[in-house]
């Protein structure tokens, strides 16, 4: 599922994950995070937060 990071998406997208994962249909999202170029100090909570939580091995 991609959706734009809001509220109203967000709502949407676990709507839409309810209803379809009971069907066996695989629910994905895509990452979510900073972009590449962002500065730490600008990021809000949230963005960092995901980023934090959707950290891959490198």
């Amino acid at each position: 599922i991609a959706t734009n990071p809001n509220v109203e998406s967000e709502t949407m997208a676990m709507y839409l994950q309810r209803i379809i994962a009971p069907l066996g249909i695989r629910v994905t999202r895509l990452a979510r995070g900073l972009p590449f170029g962002a500065e730490l100090e600008y990021a809000d909570d949230l963005t960092l937060g995901q980023a934090l939580e959707n950290r891959q091995e490198f």
